[in-house]
C-alpha cells in the first residue's frame, strides 16, 4: 500500500512540474490543454518525442472556452497536442458541438482533425460527414470528401463544405444538392445560412418547384420567407409559360413577382396564347394577373396574323375576376357565331383573361392597324373595345369615331362598331377621298377585308369618286340620307346604295373644290398608321 500511494504521489508531482513547465512555454503559444478528469491516468515520457499523458475512461480535457471528451485522450504536453479515440464530443463555447470516432488537435494552432461519422452542431443546423477539419478559435469547419447538413426540413449535401460558426453560414462546392419539401436546387456552388435559410447563388443553379423550373446564376432565395431576388438573366420555364428579365424578384407566400430590364413572357400556347414584352412585368401568381410598364407590348397569337399592342401601361387579368367587382356588358348579338362568354355564369379556363392598355394604343396586325387612348379586350367574347378618338386601318379604308368595337373571329376580323361620330375615309387617288360619315356605323369582314358596311346618321353623309370602266375620274357625288349601305369588293367600295331622305349631287371633277366638299371633322391620318410591327417596337 505504501508503495502504491507513493508511486501515485511521485505521478502526480511530475504532472504538475510538467503542467507548470509548460505553462511557461506556451505564453506566447496560445493556452495549454489541460487535464479536468478520466478514470485512469498513464504517464509515459518518450524521450526526444516528449512526455504524454493517456487519459482512459471518461476522459475530458480543457483548453480555454474548448472542452474535449473521449473514450480515451493521448496529450503531448510539449507539442500541446492530443489524440482522442472513441465518442468524441468537443464543445466549442457551448455554441458548436462537434461530435466523432477520431480526432487530432493541434493546440497551438486550435485546429481539430475528427473522422469517422463525424456531427457538427451548433443548435439549429447539423452537418455530418466522414472529415472534417475544424478550428475551435475561428469555428470554422471543413469537408472535402463529401457531407451533409440538415436544417428542419431542409438538406443539402455536397462534395466539399465551409461552417463558419461566427455568421452561421455553409458554404458548399462541387456537386452542390439542396432538398426541401417543395424546393430541389441543383448547382455547383451555394451560400446557406442556417438562422434564416438564406441561400446565395453564385454560380449557374437550376431550382425545381413543381412545374416551375427557375435558371439562375446569380442571387438569394430565402427558403424561410419563401422570397427569391435573381440577377444576372435568370429564366423561368413553368408549365405553361416561360419567363426571362435582366432581374426578378418574387414572394411565393403572396404569390407577387417583378420583372425587371428586358422582361419577355412567353405563352407555350403556339395558338390562342399571347407573349408579353416589357421593361418592368409585375405579376401576381394567385390571381394570374399582370401590370406591365416601361414600353410594354403585347403578342395575341395566331396561325399567320399575330396582333400586336403597345402602349404605355398593359394590364391584364381573369374576366371572371373582373365580373366579381363590376358589370361586364354583353357586347355581341344573338346572330353571331361566337358564344358571348362574358354574360355566362362560367368562362372556359383557356378564354378566361381580359387586357387593358392605357394611353399611346398602337394595334399592328397584317389585317387591320389601329390607334387609341385606351383599349379594352377579352379572350371570352374575341373584341377589341378601343376610347377616345380610336382610328382604324383596314386595307384601305381609315375609320374613326368616338369609340370603336372591333369583333374578331378565329383571330380575324369579323365586324366593327363605330359609335358616334363614325367616318371611314379611303383614298381613291391623288387628294380625292371616298368618305361615308354617320353616327353609327357598322362594318363586316371577309378574309380580313371590309366586304360590308352599314352606316346611319341624321343624316348619314357620303362623298364618293366614280370611275368608268378605264378607272377615269368621271366625278364626285356628294349625298345624305338616313341610311347608307356600302358594298367593297378587295377592300374598295363597289356600290353605294342610300335609304330614306336622299339629297345628292353629282359634280364634274373640274367644277367643284375638292377640300370644301369634304365631311365635316375630315382627317387623313395615314402619316398615324402602323405600316409594320417595327412601328410598334420602335413606339
Amino acid at each position: 500500500m505504501r508503495t502504491s500511494a507513493l508511486f501515485i504521489l511521485l505521478f502526480l508531482l511530475a504532472c504538475k512540474s510538467v503542467f507548470s513547465q509548460r505553462n511557461v512555454d506556451s505564453v506566447s503559444e496560445g493556452k495549454i490543454i489541460t487535464i479536468k478528469s478520466a478514470d485512469k491516468y498513464i504517464y509515459q515520457d518518450k524521450d526526444s518525442l516528449g512526455k504524454f499523458v493517456s487519459l482512459v475512461g471518461h476522459a475530458f480535457v480543457e483548453q480555454g472556452h474548448t472542452k474535449f471528451y473521449g473514450d480515451s485522450i493521448v496529450l503531448n504536453q510539449k507539442e500541446n497536442f492530443l489524440e482522442a479515440f472513441g465518442n468524441i464530443h468537443i464543445n466549442d463555447a457551448d455554441s458548436v458541438h462537434t461530435y466523432s470516432q477520431y480526432l487530432k488537435y493541434l493546440g497551438k494552432e486550435k485546429k481539430a482533425y475528427l473522422n469517422k461519422n463525424v456531427i457538427l452542431k451548433d443548435g439549429k443546423g447539423v452537418i455530418t460527414t466522414n472529415d472534417l477539419e475544424y478550428d475551435t478559435q475561428f469555428k470554422i469547419g471543413k469537408y472535402f470528401n463529401g457531407g451533409k447538413l440538415i436544417n428542419g426540413k431542409t438538406v443539402l449535401t455536397s462534395l466539399e463544405g465551409y461552417y463558419y460558426g461566427g455568421t452561421k453560414d455553409v458554404y458548399f462546392k462541387k456537386g452542390v444538392v439542396l432538398k426541401n419539401p417543395e424546393y430541389i436546387i441543383y448547382t455547383d456552388t451555394l451560400l446557406y445560412n442556417i438562422d434564416s435559410d438564406r441561400t446565395t447563388f453564385v454560380c449557374p443553379t437550376t431550382i425545381y418547384n413543381g412545374k416551375r423550373i427557375i435558371k439562375t446564376q446569380d442571387g438569394v432565395y430565402e427558403l424561410k420567407r419563401k422570397k427569391g431576388n435573381f440577377s444576372k438573366r435568370p429564366f423561368i420555364d413553368d408549365s405553361t409559360y416561360t419567363f426571362t428579365s435582366d432581374q426578378m424578384a418574387f414572394d411565393d407566400s403572396t404569390g407577387l413577382g417583378e420583372f425587371q430590364g428586358n422582361a419577355v413572357y412567353r405563352s407555350k400556347d403556339s395558338v390562342g396564347g399571347y407573349d408579353i414584352i416589357a421593361n418592368n412585368i409585375k405579376t401576381n401568381k394567385k390571381t394570374n394577373a399582370f401590370l406591365a410598364t416601361e414600353k410594354p407590348i403585347l403578342f395575341i397569337k395566331q396561325p399567320g396574323d399575330t396582333i400586336y399592342i403597345s402602349a404605355d401601361t398593359l394590364y391584364s387579368a381573369k374576366v371572371s375576376d373582373l365580373k366579381k367587382i363590376k358589370y361586364v356588358p354583353s357586347i355581341r348579338d344573338s346572330s353571331t357565331k361566337i358564344s358571348d362568354s362574358i354574360a355566362t355564369a362560367t368562362i372556359d379556363s383557356t378564354h378566361d383573361r381580359f387586357f387593358e392598355a392605357y394611353y399611346h394604343v398602337k394595334i399592328y396586325s397584317d389585317s387591320l392597324q389601329a390607334l387609341g387612348d385606351s383599349l379594352f379586350y377579352s379572350l371570352a367574347d374575341s373584341t377589341f373595345r378601343l376610347f377616345k378618338d380610336p382610328v382604324a386601318w383596314a386595307k384601305e379604308n381609315q375609320i374613326t369615331g368616338d369609340t370603336i368595337y372591333l369583333f374578331l373571329q378565329n383571330k380575324k376580323p369579323e365586324r366593327m362598331n363605330v359609335f358616334e361620330n363614325a367616318l371611314v375615309i379611303s383614298k381613291e387617288g391623288g387628294d380625292y377621298f371616298n368618305q361615308v360619315k354617320g353616327n353609327v356605323l357598322n362594318a363586316y369582314f371577309k378574309d380580313g377585308k371590309i366586304y360590308y358596311m352599314h352606316t346611319k346618321g341624321s343624316p348619314a353623309e357620303n362623298i364618293y369618286y366614280a370611275l368608268d370602266d378605264n378607272k377615269k375620274f368621271v366625278g364626285v357625288n356628294k349625298s345624305s340620307s338616313d341610311v347608307i349601305e356600302a358594298y367593297f369588293e378587295d377592300g374598295k367600295p363597289q356600290r353605294i346604295k342610300f335609304i330614306n331622305n336622299l339629297e345628292g349631287t353629282m359634280y364634274p371633277m373640274k367644277q367643284v373644290n375638292h377640300k370644301d366638299i369634304r365631311v365635316r371633322k375630315f382627317k387623313w391620318l395615314d402619316d398615324k398608321r402602323p405600316k409594320s410591327k417595327l412601328d410598334i417596337f420602335l413606339n
